[in-house]
């Protein structure tokens, strides 16, 4: 049982960034607010971060793919900020 607690635990995290992208995709489309467009693109590539940390740990546990797992971290993270200085700037 021990062996499958961080298989449940990564797919869930899995399952919830990638529920929160679908839900803030949704919620963009009726609203057109565009700090939902882009948490909703954050959220599509966390859950892409998250993918790759299953199949990198689980699936392909020979190969390392951390740099893969960084870049889309680190890109969710400048999609996020940009679109908060663009949507600031254009407030001003």
């Amino acid at each position: 049982m021990p062996d499958a607690f961080p298989t449940v635990v990564y797919l869930l995290c899995f399952a919830t960034s990638s529920a929160c992208a679908l839900l803030l995709a949704r919620s963009y489309l009726h609203t057109r607010a565009r700090l939902l467009l882009w948490s909703a693109l954050c959220f599509f590539l966390l859950a892409a971060n998250n993918m790759v940390v299953v199949i990198d740990l689980l699936v392909l546990s020979e190969l390392n793919l951390s740099l893969l797992r960084l870049g889309f971290s680190t890109m969710a993270l400048a999609v996020l900020l940009f679109g908060f200085i663009w949507d600031l700037e254009d407030e001003s």
